[in-house]
């Protein structure tokens, strides 16, 4: 697949300040409170999934930054086949930050460490941004970068242009962004909604639908 024409090239280096981030993740397009849970189910290649999302009450210091810590596993057929714990900080301006992930595959039987496992100034690894703090279409911005990991995941705001029908429930004029990494040249859109966050995500051989279960 041929890049998009808003792809980012060229180098990258975030400034990071521990005094400009806060403890609370309410960007109200990728709030984080500790306790809620998401459930999301779909198809991959054919193959129903299901993937759970739970904010834990741990955090992670990176770069002297407190960052929530959010259990995400994937799961086929009952049993997990990948789980993350994902790091996520918010800056005073409400930009929600990435700041690393411990990845695991199954592998044999057994959950192991993925090579594309990063962490923000570990081995050139650079934070990046997973929800801007206001969206607006044609915005562009990397959400991870560790090259020596092949973790090169960046994003383009489309706009506030989607209905949206999930089990949860229908959304009009959900916020879409679409994702690209050079590493796996596809395209996968996601839909978010206000006061919820991510409902629902299309790439070309995997569909995701979201449920809101609220707190765990």
């Amino acid at each position: 697949m041929e890049p998009p024409s808003w792809e980012l090239t060229g180098s990258y280096s975030p400034s990071i300040d521990p005094a400009n981030f806060v403890t609370t993740i309410d960007n109200p397009y990728f709030p984080l409170k500790p306790g809620t849970a998401f459930h999301y189910k779909g198809m991959s290649e054919g193959t129903p999934q299901t993937d759970d999302m739970v904010v834990t009450d741990r955090t992670k210091q990176i770069l002297g930054v407190t960052c929530t810590v959010v259990e995400d596993t994937v799961s086929e057929h009952g049993k997990a086949i990948e789980r993350t714990f994902d790091w996520y900080a918010q800056d005073k301006q409400g930009n929600v930050w990435y700041m690393g992930e411990d990845s695991r595959e199954l592998h044999h039987g057994r959950l192991v460490r993925a090579s594309d496992s990063w962490e923000s100034g570990v081995d050139g690894a650079q934070p990046g941004i997973i929800m801007l703090a206001n969206p607006e279409a044609g915005d562009v911005y990397r959400q991870e970068y560790y090259p020596p990991g092949e973790a090169l995941d960046q994003a383009h705001v489309r706009g506030f242009e989607a209905d949206v029908n999930v089990p949860f429930s229908d959304f009009k004029r959900a916020l879409v962004t679409e994702e690209w990494s050079p590493v796996e040249p596809q395209l996968e859109q996601k839909s978010y909604v206000a006061g919820i966050g991510e409902v629902d995500r299309l790439a070309e051989h995997r569909r995701t639908d979201g449920v809101h279960l609220g707190n765990r």
